[in-house]
């Protein structure tokens, strides 16, 4: 199919996890089980950490904004896998991938800075207590959320548009259970670099970035907590962070095993894709 014989792209096909229509009914047991967990487990976090006039403190406040992303985040992708698990037309509309892809890169790198704010924050309570309510009083919190936020709409909006300058090629076949961007990549009949440059920008420095803050404020409060000569005083600190640090961990083993690779992947079908779709003579120049 050349580049000049497109057609307006009206649906995507999701693939999806699996064709068997039995696994499918146990997938969506099983996604559906989650969720809801997901969703309640979240929103009690929510609703306790609002009544509670005792958790009103920067690192309960911080909490509240990230079991918000958490739950945003399952809303954007769970709700549409188990529309796909029942129904026989796996199909998404093109507004409404494209709509996905940007409300998933924006939970992403928002819960990303999140995170690092966290740390921070603990940084502060632990390496320097007696400063600790000047440092982070309301307007250091809510400049912290409020530029995790605007860090995360940025950086969707940038890749989103981006990407919308593609050309895409059919069968628009994405082989996953939801519209992400490195699948999306592999359907790009015009020359994606722009978008490749951007995704390994953003991951270099808000991946990056965030763990190296991440890393740093970890490094300090260990440093700080076997300086202590009171066993109790460590275990209180560690103990402290040890919740964030799980978080911390399943964020970025779970970012780094599935997106990682999957860009990598579809990199490679992106440009090899790309390059059979050039005109013949342009390819027989080079």
């Amino acid at each position: 199919m050349e580049v000049g014989n497109e057609t307006a792209v009206t649906v995507f096909v999701l693939l999806g996890l699996s064709s068997n229509s039995q696994i499918q009914g146990l997938l969506f047991v099983l996604f559906l089980a989650i969720y809801l967990l997901t969703l309640i487990g979240n929103l009690l976090i929510l609703l306790i950490i609002c009544i509670d006039s005792h958790l009103h403190t920067p690192m309960y406040f911080f909490l509240r904004h990230l079991s918000f992303l958490d739950a945003f985040y399952s809303s954007v992708i769970v709700p549409k896998l188990l529309e796909s698990l029942l129904s026989k037309e796996k199909t998404i509309p093109f507004h409404g991938c494209f709509a996905q892809i940007s409300l998933i890169l924006f939970s992403g790198a928002t819960e990303a800075c999140l995170l690092s704010v966290m740390a921070y924050d603990r940084l502060q309570a632990v390496c320097h207590p007696l400063l600790y309510a000047v440092a982070m009083n309301r307007r250091v919190c809510t400049g912290l959320v409020g530029a995790s936020w605007a860090i995360g709409m940025s950086t969707s909006l940038i890749n989103t548009l981006l990407l919308a300058q593609q050309h895409l090629c059919g069968p628009y076949l994405i082989r996953n259970f939801a519209c992400e961007l490195p699948p999306m990549l592999s359907l790009a009949c015009s020359h994606p670099y722009s978008s490749i440059v951007s995704i390994l920008t953003t991951m270099v420095v808000l991946g990056l970035g965030t763990l190296v803050l991440l890393l740093g404020s970890y490094s300090c409060i260990i440093m700080t907590a076997l300086g202590i000569n009171s066993a109790t005083g460590r275990s209180k600190i560690f103990s402290t962070c040890s919740s964030h640090v799980l978080v911390v961990i399943i964020f970025y083993g779970s970012g780094v095993s599935r997106y990682v690779t999957l860009y990598f992947l579809n990199v490679n079908v992106a440009i090899s894709h790309s390059k059979c779709l050039w005109p013949v003579e342009q390819r027989t120049a080079m």
